[in-house]
């Protein structure tokens, strides 16, 4: 139960797999989750943004999903997980037994509107089903994702579009584009997997993507390219610079379901087209795409409007971060933001922001 007013040594804002290593390894360091610290979700559920994902997404078919620190303690593995299942299903019930097996005690659905300072204290605005709340705070940490902040790229004649804009964050099922005329425009794994589920649902389906892409044998996949994607990510936080693509960065593994549609011409992307037509997208040579529909699986942005008030923001587009804290104000860390921003880092980052939480603390 969360009163106005309450004060926290730790907020923790967000319960997908960044703030939940997160308040693991603080309980570890001997925190009490409810009395030490607060873990804040807005999802109605568990499992961060994979409750929100669309039906048709399965284990096998995601970049791969690590476990959460401590999980084998459960006797769960996101590697022996039912790949048959949809994932968000999966993930929120692991997600779930994880949090009571853990008693971490998270408070949802709460979005936090806003994070300000008043005299030394912190205080993050939050609205739950009981209506608007203040909770007062020493240290704070960041860990809501991307899943709020969906980017759609502007082109000219974006507004004048007949048909509709479907980006990921809002894509449910192949069937609701059934015979109709597709246009898929990304190059991430999301962006093939809706092609997949559209083949044979949609009447015709067109691929495009701003950059090319490259497709990897499985085993080229390899902690080197993903140590790399890592190390870009956390240049970026370190610079105060927008966050670069994780998939950018390492490609697509072929997967034998993916090398198959290749073969058979499905996975054959063109050039980004130029500009967008009442009924379709016209590209640079002049060639012209009817559409009933654009998918945009263009990414998300971090989602740091609540900060606002704390003026944490650079001219270069992101927030300065270096060893998880922002360097204009160390009482806010960021979990899932640079080179946490994948489950690639989420939990040796979730180790080591509890460390300095517990640390910066220890120093108030």
């Amino acid at each position: 139960m969360i009163n106005d007013g309450d004060h926290f040594g730790v907020v923790v804002i967000g319960a997908g797999q960044a703030g939940l290593s997160v308040a693991y390894y603080l309980r570890k360091l001997g925190l009490k989750a409810g009395i030490d610290f607060v873990v804040l979700d807005r999802g109605p559920r568990t499992g961060g943004a994979w409750q929100h994902r669309w039906e048709a997404l399965r284990i096998g078919s995601a970049h791969r999903i690590n476990d959460l620190p401590g999980m084998d303690a459960l006797g769960l593995s996101f590697e022996s997980a039912d790949r048959s299942a949809p994932a968000k299903v999966v993930v929120a019930d692991y997600y779930g037994r994880y949090e009571q097996f853990y008693e971490l005690r998270v408070h949802r659905p709460a979005r936090v509107t806003s994070v300000y300072n008043r005299g030394i204290d912190l205080v993050a605005r939050l609205a739950d089903q009981t209506g608007e709340h203040e909770l007062r705070t020493d240290v704070l940490v960041n860990a809501t994702g991307t899943w709020g902040a969906p980017f759609i790229p502007w082109y000219p004649g974006l507004d004048q579009f007949r048909g509709r804009h479907v980006h990921t964050a809002d894509y449910v099922s192949a069937t609701e584009f059934a015979g109709q005329r597709v246009v898929v425009v990304g190059a991430g794994t999301s962006a093939i997997g809706f092609l997949l589920e559209l083949e044979n649902v949609a009447a015709e389906v067109t691929w495009v993507s701003r950059r090319p892409v490259e497709f990897l044998d499985e085993g080229d996949f390899d902690i080197e390219a993903r140590a790399a994607a890592v190390a870009k990510q956390d240049a970026a936080a370190r610079d105060g610079r927008a966050l670069p693509s994780i998939v950018s960065g390492t490609g697509i593994p072929k997967t034998r379901r993916i090398a198959a549609a290749v073969e058979r011409g499905l996975l054959v992307a063109l050039p980004m087209f130029t500009r967008i037509e009442a009924d379709g997208v016209r590209f640079e040579d002049g060639s012209f795409q009817s559409a009933d529909a654009i998918v945009w699986s263009t990414g998300f942005r971090p989602e740091l409007r609540h900060l606002a008030p704390l003026k944490l923001r650079e001219k270069a587009g992101g927030i300065q971060v270096g060893n998880s804290a922002a360097w204009k104000d160390p009482r806010i860390f960021f979990a899932g933001y640079g080179p946490g921003a994948s489950t690639i880092g989420a939990n040796r980052a979730g180790r080591i922001i509890a460390r300095q939480v517990v640390a910066a603390l220890s120093n108030l």
